[in-house]
């Protein structure tokens, strides 16, 4: 098994909390712990219990594996996004899906690499 390195996990709770443009303070008072064990978390000089720790991820908005190893996996609406083709219908009867949405961002994503090369 995995050991855990508590300074890296208090490093990505910071880069979370930062994120959110929150203090340590605001940070430890939406998770009901004092801005002192906030500090020592991000630091890595204390451990937290279970219940902390999932108050941390739940205001974060951070799932346990991202946390706790780095690893940051696909929100669901990115997943339901990247799903097989769904047909649906606009207001105005035109056909969408989100195959045609994902060739879109596609040749976008081209013509910026293309447009990039070109002035090189």
């Amino acid at each position: 098994m995995q050991e855990l390195d508590y300074k890296s996990i208090g490093m990505r709770i910071r880069a979370a909390r930062k994120s959110k443009g929150w203090s340590q303070d605001e940070a430890a008072s939406r998770c009901g712990i004092s801005l002192s064990f906030m500090g020592h978390i991000e630091r890595g000089t204390r451990c937290m219990s279970l219940e902390t720790f999932a108050s941390l991820c739940d205001i974060l908005g951070a799932g346990a594996d991202e946390l706790l190893w780095g690893i940051v996996h696909p929100s669901q609406s990115v997943l339901e996004m990247w799903s097989l083709p769904e047909k649906k219908k606009k207001k105005d009867g035109v056909r969408t899906d989100n195959y045609a949405m994902y060739v879109k961002i596609m040749r976008s994503v081209a013509e910026i690499m293309n447009e990039s090369k070109d002035s090189e």
